[in-house]
């Protein structure tokens, strides 16, 4: 008797599904009248899935996943993504995504696309972000792509995918580059090199706006200079009591101990 109640309590235990903290689950019927998915999302817990029953689960909390060419992310195999510039030139990029899922739709996220969290990110998600990705690129050149356009490349492509999933409860939170936009090193040396020589145009273009200024400046003083001599000159000419004022304005007080001639004494008789 003890034998099967343990026996009976081992085949409850294994027709028993969990919903794990962080996630929210969808029960799928494989059988009879009911067969289906579930429309009632389940939150965490533990449920009773007789046989043709189980429990399908998305995470409502963000994850982050990398599409790279490298083994050491993502999948063992090469996921990067390639596309190419509107002059036909293939670029390759990795390419992270972040993503949730709404609880409340989860069951309409299941019954559109019929597969877990794992299988959207090798198939759904990265096929949409390849055809943006595609389309989008094909009206670029691959300077702007590599240069001033690269990051509204990559926001123009998740608004793509954001607002495709959106309906269905898969929130598309974040696309961003995982590493460098990859070309030909032929073609990026061109770029890198036409970059810096732009760089140096400018520095020279601001080197002969400086000497220019600075050239402008020594004229404008001398401008200055000019006028103010012609003033004063103008002034003494037409006041000639102005250069005694001056030297009035200059002496120290002391006559000359010797003077010759028969000329004046130093300003005696001045205002006489």
């Amino acid at each position: 008797m003890k034998r099967l109640i343990v026996l009976a309590a081992a085949l409850l235990l294994t027709a028993c599904g969990q919903v794990k903290p962080g996630h929210v689950g969808i029960k799928v019927n494989q059988y009879g009248s009911g067969a289906g998915v579930s429309s009632e999302p389940l939150g965490v817990g533990t449920y009773f899935t007789p046989f043709g029953t189980n429990i399908i689960e998305y995470p409502v909390f963000t994850q982050t996943y990398t599409y790279s060419g490298s083994s050491a992310e993502g999948a063992s195999q090469n996921e990067e993504f390639t596309f190419q510039d509107k002059n036909g030139l293939n670029i390759e990029s990795d390419i992270a995504v972040s993503f949730s899922v709404n609880p409340t739709l989860a069951p309409k996220l299941y019954s559109k696309f019929r597969t877990d969290a794992s299988g959207l990110v090798s198939g759904q998600i990265r096929n949409a972000i390849r055809n943006s990705l595609n389309d989008r690129a094909s009206a670029l050149g691959v300077e702007e792509i590599y240069g001033p356009k690269k990051a509204q490349l990559l926001n123009d492509v998740q608004a793509d995918v954001s607002n495709y999933f959106r309906p269905y409860g898969l929130n598309v939170e974040k696309l961003f580059y995982a590493g460098t936009i990859r070309m030909p090193q032929q073609v990026r040396d061109q770029i890198n090199q036409r970059i810096a020589n732009e760089q140096a145009a400018l520095a020279a273009q601001a080197n002969v706006a400086t000497a220019t200024a600075n050239a402008q400046a020594k004229i404008e003083a001398a401008k200055g200079d000019a006028e103010a001599n012609r003033l004063i000159a103008e002034s003494i000419r037409t006041n000639p009591e102005i250069v005694q004022l001056r030297a009035i304005e200059k002496w120290n007080g002391v006559l000359p101990v010797y003077t010759g001639g028969s000329g004046p004494m130093p300003f005696i008789g001045v205002g006489k």
